[in-house]
C-alpha cells in the first residue's frame, strides 16, 4: 500500500512551516516539525537536548516524536503532510554520530515516496531563538537531506520559489 503521509524538508527558513499552514488552511491534516516542538520545550525547561547544544540528544529526541507522530495518524486519513520526519531525524543523528541514517531507518514504514524539499532561499531565510544556526550551516544540512533521501530512493521534488499558495497548488498537483 503507497503510504499518503507526505514529507516536507529542506533547508531551514525554507518556507516548510508556512507551506504547512497553507496545506492545513486547505483542509489537509498536518504535522508539525518534532525539532521545533523539541527547542520549544527544552528552552522552557532549560533542557540540553538542542541542536547547538547536543545534537545526538536533540536527534534522538527528533526521532522518537517523529516515529510517535506517525504513528499517531492513520494512513486512512487522506493525505497528510509533515514537517521533517523520522528521515530528517537520522540524517541530524548520522551527522552527529556517523552511525548511518539508512541503518536507523530499518525500524520505520517509509512515508510517501515523492518528499518535497524547500531549498536555500537567501531572501527569505532569517534566524530566531529557535533556529540558531547561519544559511551557510541550513545549507550544509539542505545538502545532507537531499542526498539522503535520494539514497534511500525517495522521489525527491524541489519546492519553486513562489509565493505559499502557489507552493501548495504546486505540491498538490504534483500528487495527483
Amino acid at each position: 500500500m503507497k503510504s499518503c503521509h507526505v514529507v516536507l524538508s529542506g533547508c531551514s527558513s525554507g518556507g516548510k512551516s508556512t507551506l504547512l499552514a497553507e496545506l492545513g488552511r486547505r483542509g489537509f491534516a498536518i504535522v508539525p516539525e518534532p525539532g521545533r516542538r523539541i527547542v520549544e520545550e527544552e528552552l522552557r525547561g532549560h533542557g540540553s537536548a538542542l541542536p547547538w547544544v547536543d545534537l545526538k540528544a536533540f536527534a534522538n529526541r527528533a526521532l522518537s516524536l517523529a516515529a510517535n507522530d506517525r504513528h499517531d495518524v492513520p494512513e486512512e486519513a487522506g493525505w497528510v503532510f509533515f514537517d521533517r520526519g523520522f528521515v530528517d531525524a537520522a540524517v541530524a543523528l548520522q551527522h552527529a554520530t556517523g552511525r548511518a541514517a539508512a541503518g536507523v531507518l530499518t525500524a520505520y514504514r517509509r512515508y510517501h515516496e515523492r518528499v518535497f524539499l524547500a531549498p536555500p532561499w537567501p531572501e527569505i531565510f532569517e534566524t530566531d531563538g529557535e533556529r540558531r544556526h547561519s544559511l551557510a550551516e541550513a545549507s550544509a544540512e539542505y545538502d545532507r537531506l537531499l542526498k539522503a533521501y535520494r539514497e534511500l530512493n525517495y522521489e525527491t521534488v524541489i519546492l519553486p520559489k513562489v509565493s505559499v499558495e502557489e507552493r501548495a497548488d504546486f505540491v498538490l498537483r504534483t500528487l495527483r
